[in-house]
């Protein structure tokens, strides 16, 4: 393949992890975060996944067996345990604002600068090798692509130094995705998101890849099994080494429960960059099955590889380009490098913008603090400082990481070098895994402890890379250490039988364990020490609302205070966040003497910024710190406990009490409703009795007092009398049938009916009325609609009443009406549509209530009671039916009830 093709390509994928990046930052700046998403905060923890399981489980594989396996089955064992343990950190963090594992370390052991300097040094060490590898993987793979079309061989491209030009891009590019603010607790939100697109991409190109060989090049996993249980060099594949590999699996599982906790760009993702403790929940299982199928076809790969590349012919790390460039697929072949790369470039970045903050604020500020001159030089400019100090120390851990590469990580394998880091972050768990649960545990343990590992770590697996790149003479492999060989680096003290990282991780956390335990019980604990012990191992009891107890006491002068802030944020913006601070918790601002709560928030704030121990150097520079008791802290802990409970006591009885509040005011409108409706219901009662009593007295006075009246005209008066009678009938019929529906004492008759009757017995009834009006009435049935069980004479009234409605409002000579039945989903919908005056909004709400003409008896409408819509309601509800109205003022209205046939 064209190399032109390959560096068009990876910076167009750049490019596009850019615009991704931009994209969620833009959407973040509109309150819209894309990592608040459980999904999102799984998928950023893939970064675990780099070169070494895109490339190198695969050779690892060929060279090991199943063995490769543990680097990933001991995350998913560590699964259950983060929800006690990460968790826990997490909450630490927030409540601390700690960014980096060096200042976790730093944090819970008194603040202490030298603790932060040996974990940001012991980082460093441990993870150059691994960014190594990672330029390694991406030089290689380009490398092997193009000399495929033979270009490099003969045009010397960039005179033979790829890694070098990878290199710069990879700064320029980190730069931009990690400098972009100072305060290193606010979220990277364009590189999360960036993170979690490679994550998806990575896992979908090495699964193609494996569907490729097991699929189209083989005919299935069985033939592969099948075909390369007949190569003897592979049966080691199938099988566990009892002899020799029982105790590598222990350790190398232990290994890789703690790597993915300490590795500082899973630190970074996994704590640093968490929204929602909850979004725990969803990685526990999502993350151990992204590792499940990231590593599904390792092993088929690697079996398919050995098969068609006999006696070594292709490095086994490169099997996965090798295979498709051998069939000439082009596209998987571009698909499977941009794999590769999306697994090298997003751990470089994370990696790189991890440990430059540590660089920052673990070295490089606190040696700018001390010196007074150099504070001074820069004072009032310590915000771009800050940024200039991580923009250069991610370019010089990318060069250092391109030396490690030319001169030591050649002569390795990709997985030899990362389980060289893991060993090295390894060495944290003590001090971190001890300070979280062990009150007693001290400055001078974590720190010789870590010192200890860390040799040993050093001497058994580091020393060794370095005698085989010939810095250091073989004899000390060979024969020990000035000839001793109890000091043989891979049978130190007469240890043999292990495999050198087993070894190596056995001796350094060995010795720092020792040292840990046996220094924290034999040294002095200072006030802050067992301070910050109390906060950190009882985190969730002193602050379930991730809230900070104050536990500084001194003497500051709110100038002073407010200066540090603004040699960070600025003038303008450091008052603003103290006034609102100071609102918010009614604290008064006075120059004088600061209150200790804003010290403390203060402190919280810089240490977002410059790191927890440079924050306390700062703060300790403005004022004069008194020490608090052991006592004292307890009790205001305690304090902070009983006012946080209180407080939450408060809150539950507000939200009770807003809630009794809430039903009673309900409880009051229903009533009132309920009275106005007893007063209309009164008022339209009196009204309706009265208009037909009336008449029946006015007429039946009239033929009393003229007995000598015409027969024609006594005929005509009686008639009307009558009339009124049968309406006033229907009245007083109408109240007690709605108040039987009302009381659930009417019930239905229920028999087989045909609803094309029903409806067609209804129009009849009302036949007379549409002709005087000359009404047109049309008819549209549903010729499927099956027969069902219905109440025949109340599914009459309803349509009677409806259609009897439409009549009512609809204007002789141009009146029309269109009944219609329609099947649908096992209901029966009827509707009654006319082109009317129509009802506007506000009515059609209040339609089908009881009385509801009784509201303005001034508007000249048809006669009615305005029970018969309520009815209506009733009797449809009674069928289980529901029943509405579509209307629009001056266009008809459309009334429809809906009845279940099932």
């Amino acid at each position: 393949m064209n190399s032109a093709i390959l560096i068009l390509t990876s910076l167009l994928y750049l490019v596009f992890l850019f615009g991704v990046a931009y994209w969620a930052e833009q959407r973040s700046a509109k309150g819209k975060s894309i990592v608040n998403n459980p999904y999102i905060y799984a998928l950023s923890l893939a970064v675990y996944c780099t070169a070494w399981t895109f490339y190198g489980s695969v050779g690892r594989a060929v060279t090991n067996g199943i063995e490769f396996v543990t680097v990933f089955i001991g995350p998913s064992l560590m699964m259950p345990l983060w929800w006690i343990v990460l968790r826990k950190i997490i909450r630490i963090c927030k409540v601390q604002r700690i960014t980096s594992i060096a200042d976790f370390i730093s944090s819970r052991y008194g603040k202490n600068a030298t603790l932060g300097v040996i974990v940001t040094i012991i980082c460093i060490l441990g993870i150059l090798p691994y960014i190594a590898i990672q330029l390694k993987a991406i030089s290689n793979s380009f490398l092997i692509v193009a000399e495929a079309s033979g270009e490099i061989s003969n045009q010397g491209f960039f005179t033979g130094d790829l890694a070098f030009y990878i290199t710069i891009v990879l700064s320029v590019f980190t730069i931009i995705f990690g400098t972009r603010t100072i305060d290193s607790t606010e979220r990277h939100e364009g590189m999360v998101t960036a993170i979690a697109v490679e994550s998806i991409i990575k896992l979908v190109a090495f699964l193609v890849v494996g569907i490729f060989v097991s699929y189209v090049i083989f005919d299935g996993l069985g033939d592969i099994f099948q075909k390369a249980s007949k190569v003897p060099a592979l049966h080691k594949v199938f099988v566990i080494d009892a002899q020799q590999d029982t105790s590598g699996w222990f350790w190398h599982l232990l290994l890789s429960m703690m790597a993915i906790m300490f590795l500082p760009r899973q630190f970074q993702v996994a704590v640093v960059e968490n929204v929602d403790e909850k979004h725990l929940n969803k990685a526990l299982w999502l993350f151990p099955l992204y590792l499940l199928l990231i590593n599904i076809f390792v092993i088929p790969i690697a079996m398919g590889g050995a098969l068609l590349f006999p006696n070594h012919l292709v490095n086994s790390d490169g099997y996965v380009l090798a295979i498709p460039l051998k069939f000439n697929q082009d596209f998987i072949t571009l698909l499977t490098y941009i794999g590769g790369f999306s697994a090298a470039t997003s751990m470089i970045i994370v990696e790189t913008i991890a440990l430059s903050v540590m660089i920052s604020n673990n070295i490089v500020m606190p040696v700018i603090l001390k010196k007074t001159t150099l504070q001074d030089r820069f004072a009032g400019n310590l915000s771009a400082l800050v940024k200039y100090i991580r923009r250069a120390s991610i370019i010089l851990i990318l060069l250092l990481a391109y030396l490690y590469y030319k001169t030591i990580a050649e002569h390795y394998s990709l997985v030899s070098n990362g389980m060289v880091s893991f060993a090295a972050v390894s060495q944290f768990g003590p001090a971190i895994i001890g300070g979280i649960f062990w009150k007693n545990a001290t400055k001078k343990g974590a720190l010789i402890g870590l010192l200890v590992g860390t040799f040993f770590w050093f001497y058994t697996l580091v020393v060794p890379s370095m005698v085989r790149a010939g810095f250091l003479p073989e004899s000390i492999v060979e024969t020990g250490l000035m000839g001793f060989s109890a000091l043989k680096p891979y049978s130190l003290f007469g240890l043999e039988g292990m495999d050198s990282i087993s070894h190596g991780l056995f001796w350094s956390l060995l010795l720092n364990i020792f040292c840990y335990i046996y220094f924290s019980i034999n040294s002095h604990v200072s006030s802050i020490e067992h301070n910050q012990a109390l906060i950190f191992v009882d985190i969730f009891e002193y602050s379930e609302q991730v809230e900070n107890p104050t536990i500084w006491r001194g003497t500051a002068h709110l100038s002073d205070i407010q200066s540090l802030l603004s040699n960070f944020l600025g003038e303008k913006r450091a008052e603003k966040i103290l006034n609102l601070y100071a609102q918010k918790h009614k604290i008064r601002l006075i120059n004088a003497k600061v209150d200790p709560q804003i010290v403390t928030y203060v402190e919280k704030l810089l240490a977002g910024i410059v790191g927890t121990a440079s924050a306390r150097m700062m703060i300790s520079s403005v004022s004069k710190e008194e020490s608090i008791s052991t006592e004292e802290v307890i009790r205001i802990l305690k304090s902070s406990q009983s006012l946080l409970s209180a407080n939450k006591e408060l809150k539950r009885k507000s939200v009770a009490l807003e809630r009794a509040t809430t039903e009673l005011k309900e409880a009051n409108e229903i009533l009132q409703k309920t009275d106005k409706l007893k007063d209309d219901f009164l008022s339209t009662v009196a009204h309706e009795i009265r208009t037909p009593l009336t008449s029946i007295r006015a007429l039946s006075e009239i033929v009393y007092d003229n007995p000598d009246m015409d027969l024609e005209e006594r005929e005509h008066f009686l008639s009307t009398v009558v009339k009124e009678s049968d309406r006033l009938s229907r009245l007083i019929n109408q109240v007690l049938d709605l108040e039987k529906y009302e009381s659930g004492k009417q019930k239905l008759i229920l028999e087989d009916v045909d609803i094309q009757e029903i409806v067609k017995d209804s129009i009849d009834a009302l036949y007379q009325q549409a002709k005087e009006k000359e009404i047109k009435v049309a008819f549209i049935p549903d010729r499927f609609a099956p027969r069902f069980k219905a109440d025949r004479d109340k599914l009459i009234q309803v349509v009677v009443n409806l259609l009897s409605n439409a009549i009512k409002y609809c204007e002789p000579h141009t009146g029309e009406i269109i009944l219609a039945t329609h099947y649908s989903d096992n209901n029966i919908y009827i509707s009654v549509q006319d082109n009317g005056a129509g009802i506007d909004k506000h009515s059609q709400r209040l339609i089908f209530d009881k009385f509801f003409q009784a509201e303005d008896q001034t508007i000249k409408k048809p006669i009615g009671s305005g029970l018969g819509l309520a009815i209506t309601k009733k009797i449809v509800e009674l069928h289980n039916g529901e029943i509405w109205v579509e209307s629009e003022v001056g266009k008809g209205a459309k009334f429809t009830f809906m009845i279940s046939v099932v």
